[in-house]
């Protein structure tokens, strides 16, 4: 049995997930040795044989029809979010040879594209969440404790992942930080699906994982979400209380790189104090906010 086949684990995370109740099956009373369906249940309602789906999730069978995966999607009632990466890690799932890290840089179309929206804060993201590059804007209400110049050192770029984690400020920022927590695990779990190879994405995870209990729970849940769009209200140490619809944009000419993007609603207070961000300091923190618990987020760890 291949207990490390991503596939399986993410099949048996989600079967676990999910009891006879939400599928509809009846219980007759009796005393269940497994949380959530049992292989059996799973298979019955996704009109495959039980065997089938057994040697699917020990990671004995072939690749799936898209058909098949389809029907196991249904019967775990899967998200459209959780159905993709199902179809992702049917393809990926087998262990690959290592890749070397590549390291990554902004075009200067893009460096251009956010000089542009100067009053919109946006940043550039790479496969492994890195910050490639961000506009003065992004990093006054992002990161204002942090070096303006991290992302142009490889070494020192700022990860959004470790920052939502490891980092004081970043968590303070967040009103809901634990929806923040979750997005962040689910974006990062389609990463890993998408870049198995990827060297240095899997010692992130593994690093998180390490010094920081909630991202170890929620990794455990195998929880999926893509970025798209998403509403943050943040408490700001300059600008106060705001809202900022977040959005995320692909980039066509490097697939592995997004553009992101935080608008208030216009006319909104959020952006008045955003508009006065931009015409105070420069967006930098205040000293007590900037200060950081170096154990917590080592500086030996700054870019991935």
């Amino acid at each position: 049995m291949d207990s490390g086949s991503p596939l399986g684990e993410f099949l048996r995370a989600r079967r676990a997930q999910l009891s006879p109740d939400d599928a509809g099956l009846p219980r007759y009373g009796e005393r269940r040795r497994v949380p959530g369906l049992r292989r059996e249940e799973v298979a019955m309602l996704a009109g495959v044989s039980a065997g089938y789906y057994t040697r699917l999730e020990q990671g004995r069978q072939g690749n799936a029809s898209a058909e098949v995966l389809d029907a196991i999607a249904r019967a775990l009632r899967l998200t459209a979010s959780e159905r993709e990466h199902l179809h992702v890690l049917s393809t990926t799932g087998h262990r690959t040879r290592a890749a070397s890290p590549r390291t990554e840089h902004a075009s200067a179309d893009l460096r251009m594209l956010l000089d542009t929206m100067a009053h919109v804060p946006a940043l550039v993201v790479g496969r492994r969440n890195d910050v490639l590059a961000w506009n003065t804007a992004a990093h006054a209400l992002l990161a204002g404790h942090l070096d303006p110049a991290g992302p142009d050192t490889p070494d020192a770029r700022p990860n959004l992942s470790r920052l939502v984690f490891l980092d004081a400020p970043t968590r303070a920022l967040y009103r809901d930080w634990p929806a923040k927590a979750r997005a962040v695990v689910g974006n990062l779990r389609t990463l890993t699906a998408r870049n198995p190879g990827d060297t240095c994405l899997t010692a992130l995870v593994e690093e998180l994982s390490c010094l920081s209990h909630e991202f170890a729970e929620l990794w455990a849940r195998h929880t999926v979400e893509t970025c798209g769009r998403d509403v943050y209200a943040l408490t700001h140490p300059l600008a106060g209380d705001l809202t900022v619809t977040q959005q995320t944009f692909q980039v066509p000419q490097e697939p592995h790189q997004s553009l992101i993007t935080l608008t208030p609603e216009p006319g909104s207070p959020s952006a008045a104090a955003l508009e006065a961000l931009h015409r105070t300091r420069g967006g930098t923190w205040p000293h007590e906010v900037r200060g950081r618990d170096e154990n917590a987020f080592p500086a030996t760890h700054a870019g991935a």
